[in-house]
């Protein structure tokens, strides 16, 4: 018994410090497309892929032929010379997978490209949430692009607050998020609840109003002259 109250002394310690918890979250597919340096590392991987690509294609262009020239001439050449030739070709895609599993097996080459090239653009995207986060306050930040969050509260959403601390001009995502804010109804609701603070002017405004009305509502009326004669005589003594 002693057990099951502590661990439910846990567990509701744990959820209180959870539900004590700001989180907030980003977008880290559009901060990639928008973020210049990203972009540059993109094109410089596809650039690299696309010679591996057109490497092995090449290769593989060069098996079809011979055996295009095999199946032409396999009654034409001896036995030795056929032998000959689908040894050769035998030998040739042993090294056209060779090489593309060099380049695209885990670690291989266009592994190694992506680390090289990204890690730098990663780390300085790492770095601009890390500090969006501290100066927000916020404690967990989520990124939408790699898990589904069934809702969000644009009000949360850091990615323009990562892309500003990278250099990057938001000013188009700034109209599209501020849609986004107004569109959701919670927003809207939240916004009524509020009651709107009442300036000094305000106070002083209403003050003087107040004021006029009770000089309009307080009658002024003048003395009878009968009652000032009557206050003016001697009294007898």
């Amino acid at each position: 018994m002693k057990n099951i109250i502590i661990l439910l002394l846990f567990l509701l310690s744990a959820n209180i410090e959870i539900l004590s918890q700001r989180v907030a979250f980003i977008n880290s597919k559009t901060i990639r497309e928008k973020f210049p340096e990203a972009q540059q590392a993109q094109q410089r991987v596809q650039s690299m892929n696309d010679e591996w690509k057109r490497e092995i294609d090449a290769m593989q262009q060069k098996i079809d032929n011979m055996e295009f020239e095999i199946k032409k001439n396999r009654l034409v050449w001896t036995e030795s010379e056929r032998i000959a030739k689908e040894n050769e070709l035998l030998n040739y895609k042993k090294q056209r997978d060779e090489y593309a599993r060099q380049v695209y097996e885990t670690n291989g080459k266009f592994d190694n490209a992506i680390t090289t090239i990204f890690t730098p653009v990663e780390e300085k995207i790492y770095a601009a949430v890390q500090q969006v986060a501290a100066d927000k306050g916020f404690d967990i930040i989520l990124d939408q692009s790699i898990q589904p969050l069934p809702y969000v509260n644009y009000k949360y959403d850091l990615t323009i607050n990562v892309l500003k601390v990278l250099g990057v001009d938001v000013s188009e995502l700034e109209k599209e998020l501020q849609d986004k804010i107004e569109k959701d109804p919670r927003n809207a609701e939240t916004e009524s609840k509020v009651p709107r603070r009442r300036s000094r002017t305000d106070k002083n405004e209403q003050i003087k109003q107040e004021r006029q009305f009770d000089e309009r509502e307080t009658p002024k009326t003048k003395p009878d002259p009968d009652e000032i004669k009557e206050l003016s005589k001697p009294k007898n003594r």
